[in-house]
């Protein structure tokens, strides 16, 4: 049975790899940059607008959601590429799917962004 600081340890360990993961992914995908930035404006928006508690947890859930998307494309793409470079059907429709699931999740917290932010903007 594994110690209680060896836990801890392989739970630190999986933080940093899944850190690094994150970091590398920032720095190599321009789209995962490109949600970044949306997010940091939205958080913005969200302290210039005052909004309440219950719609920061809208935006992190969603936001979330859409970040936790692009991770997940990123790194299918980069098997399926390593797999192989060639076109092939299947590569092709896997790496569609999986950026489809990011387009979901972008759709869905863009309106839930325009629910929140929408009538205040209109009230300006």
């Amino acid at each position: 049975m594994a110690s209680p600081d060896d836990a801890l340890t392989r739970f630190l360990r999986g933080f940093a790899h899944a850190s690094r993961g994150f970091a590398l992914a920032l720095r190599t995908q321009r789209n995962m940059r490109v949600h970044a930035a949306v997010l940091m404006a939205v958080v913005l928006a969200g302290l210039v607008f005052r909004i309440a508690v219950w719609e920061w947890c809208v935006i992190g859930l969603a936001s979330g959601m859409v970040l936790a998307a692009e991770l997940l494309n990123s790194a299918i793409e980069r098997l399926a590429d390593r797999v192989s470079r060639e076109t092939e059907d299947a590569i092709r429709d896997v790496k569609d799917m999986a950026a489809g699931a990011v387009l979901a999740a972008s759709v869905a917290a863009a309106a839930a962004g325009a629910w929140i932010f929408l009538p205040r903007l209109l009230v300006l």
